[in-house]
């Protein structure tokens, strides 16, 4: 059969379009004896049918299993170039109590954005002194809050900021250890709204007034300055950017050892994963292999002693652990050019539960979730209900042909940054999180109600006086 030229050129026929890619789904994940997919041991069929859908449906052993992979992997690699590693989860990834409960008993510390963020790990009874604080924006209070409770460590995002911290930390009486955000001017391969090194942009400062930033902290008797801090980007594939960024961070870390202790060097995040068959992201081992030879490899031409290196992943974690399950409801076969045709299969989410298509043009994969078909391969771009025509989860994958409304699908690699960018957007309610371990399933988020909606809405009275939805599906 000729490929279908409304097909983006990466995107090839499948042989089978039943088959499960390994590296879009998460370890556990197979088809069950009926041709379902199954997580755990508890098929998509079971999940929908008890918890409705959308749903997000995440492998607990799974992100179990990846967070102590990455932290043994880095600590490993360092320790084999005379240093170590500190392994940070960005919790703005996804973010929940049990998330925040998984990822520090894997031995992970937790790298959060906001108060929002920093009061969901404390709920979780995350140690303080595990954390870091990032943010272009920090409030007043939030850096009060923080520095009260012994945070860790606080990310200086500007010159304005540090007065802020020194004069929190003086008031509770501590002293407060900070890293510096520098923007090395690495480009990352990667989308324009991703790319977080570059000059033009909110994070950080130039790598350039570094070192006359380093000194006005190192004036205030309250702060202590640990290191450079540097992020290059998200969904990176390859150490190319890593290994660039090094060797300019490096270079100003080393002129930083002139003036006092610089004991670490954070060069942040953004390793990729694949959503997509065609995808090849380098694996965890082989990254903290190429990390820790790059930094040591720097500092013996600097002839300077090997940092402790700190990362924060957060997507090559989560991603892969959770897939979003979804009922499809109509079905369009729409003639494109009067020469091929495209499948729109619509279903009960969209852009509220995945953003990332909308905002980054991002790629995903889809496969029908509670059968197999021997029907041929259908070109299909999933489409939600939303009232956008940007409303699209998946902009190109083959379904059998025969996909009907009724039938399940699944979204592979929806861990990371869908359940955190998700909305109300058309007063839809956010899906419930699902947590699937060795044959059972549990809700670790609860899915919003047509109650939870209005019960903001300061201009009701009442809620019960409407009939309302008391659940996001079946019980």
């Amino acid at each position: 059969m000729a490929e279908n030229p409304l097909a983006p050129a990466w995107l090839r026929e499948p042989l089978d379009a039943n088959a499960l890619a390994p590296t879009l789904w998460s370890q556990s994940v197979t088809r069950d004896a009926s041709g379902a997919i199954e997580v755990a041991g508890v098929s998509a069929t079971d999940l929908a049918a008890r918890f409705g859908t959308p749903l997000y449906v995440c492998d607990e052993a799974d992100v179990l299993a990846r967070a102590a992979h990455i932290r043994t992997a880095f600590t490993r690699e360092f320790a084999r170039v005379g240093s170590s590693a500190k392994v940070y989860y960005a919790a703005k990834a996804f973010l929940s109590s049990e998330i925040a409960r998984w990822v520090t008993s894997a031995g992970l510390n937790i790298d959060v954005a906001s108060g929002g963020e920093l009061a969901v790990v404390l709920a979780a009874g995350v140690d303080p002194a595990n954390l870091g604080f990032h943010g272009n924006n920090k409030s007043f209070a939030e850096i009060d809050r923080a520095v009260s409770i012994g945070v860790g460590v606080i990310v200086v995002d500007s010159v304005v900021e540090i007065g802020r911290i020194a004069q929190a930390a003086a008031h509770h009486g501590r002293t407060q250890s900070v890293r510096l955000r520098v923007n090395s001017g690495v480009h990352a391969h990667t989308h324009e709204y991703l790319a977080t090194a570059r000059e033009d942009q909110k994070f950080g400062i130039a790598l350039t007034e570094a070192e006359a930033t380093v000194a006005l902290i190192r004036d205030q008797p309250s702060l202590e300055f640990l290191g450079l801090h540097s992020h290059i980007g998200s969904q990176i594939f390859g150490s190319d950017g890593f290994q660039e960024a090094a060797s300019r961070l490096m270079a100003v870390h080393a002129a930083l050892l002139a003036g006092g202790p610089v004991p670490e060097l954070n060069l942040g995040g953004g390793f990729g994963i694949a959503y997509t068959s065609v995808d090849e992201a380098d694996s965890v081992d082989d990254m903290a292999a190429a990390l820790a030879d790059i930094v040591a490899a720097e500092a013996q031409r600097l002839g300077i002693p090997v940092p402790v290196v700190a990362i924060e992943p957060g997507r090559v974690i989560v991603g892969p652990s959770t897939f979003t399950l979804y009922e499809v409801g109509t079905i369009k076969d729409v003639t494109v050019d009067g020469v091929a045709v495209r499948k729109y299969v619509s279903v009960d989410g969209g852009m509220s539960d995945n953003a990332r298509t909308a905002l980054y043009a991002a790629d995903y994969s889809v496969r029908l979730a509670n059968r197999t078909s021997t029907a041929d391969p259908a070109l299909v771009r999933i489409a939600g209900k939303h009232c956008e025509s940007g409303d699209l989860v998946v902009l190109a994958d083959y379904l059998p042909g025969d996909v009907s409304p009724g039938d399940l699908v699944a979204v592979p690699a929806t861990g990371a940054y869908c359940w955190s960018l998700s909305s109300n957007y058309n007063y839809l309610g956010r899906p419930p999180v699902v947590a699937v371990r060795d044959g059972h399933a549990r809700v670790i988020v609860r899915g919003e109600t047509e109650a939870d909606l209005l019960s903001r809405d300061a201009g009701l009275d009442t809620v019960s006086a409407h009939p309302l939805s008391e659940s996001n599906g079946p019980a």
